[in-house]
């Protein structure tokens, strides 16, 4: 069995990596992300990784993984900032307050797709304009949900989340390992 991975986030490489998973093969999916009028964070997050695994060409007996990764604070979802500007404005927005970050994983073989979705609050500190400034001049905001990557230097703007770590950097490792194996895929640990 041959497992495809539909993102070009090395972050979601790296994080099967941990599990001991290596994907046969890299195929991002290229579908609208635009959220529906009205649509909320969750079913939104959902809807995508759903759209995503469906849009990437495979075999009928090839595993394909995508997932999605959505802040959410409140009801609005703050996906990937257009520009600085609209990260700074993300930024400014979740200052202070408590956000949520939705992860979203859909795993397919043939016509068999199995999905889980997973929340985690996050607290994000009172920000200062210098440390806005800095961050967006570091450029990590770029083609993160919510302008913020909690991996790299943003992981200083939060002092605490209830949730997996993982599931914030963009892939939830236990749901993950869950549905690989829910499929038949063996994990390194479970190879004879």
């Amino acid at each position: 069995m041959r497992l495809i991975l539909g993102s070009q986030s090395p972050r979601r490489k790296d994080l099967l990596a941990q599990i001991g998973v290596v994907p046969d093969d890299v195929r991002p999916a290229d579908i609208d992300e635009t959220p529906h009028r009205g649509e909320l964070p969750r079913p939104y997050c959902l809807r995508i990784a759903r759209e995503k695994v469906r849009a990437v060409p495979a075999a009928p007996d090839d595993l394909v993984l995508c997932a999605d990764t959505t802040v959410a604070l409140g009801r609005r979802i703050l996906g990937k900032p257009a520009d600085a500007g609209e990260a700074a404005a993300f930024l400014y927005a979740m200052s202070g307050r408590r956000h949520r970050v939705v992860t979203a994983v859909a795993l397919r073989l043939g016509d068999r797709i199995w999905e889980r979705d997973v929340v985690t609050q996050v607290r994000m500190k009172q920000l200062s304009d210098a440390e806005i400034n800095a961050y967006l001049a570091s450029g990590e905001w770029q083609g993160k949900a919510g302008g913020y990557g909690i991996q790299g230097r943003a992981g200083a703007f939060v002092p605490w989340i209830g949730g997996a770590f993982s599931a914030v950097v963009g892939l939830p490792l236990a749901e993950t390992a869950t549905l690989l194996r829910a499929a038949g895929y063996p994990l390194d640990t479970e190879r004879t």
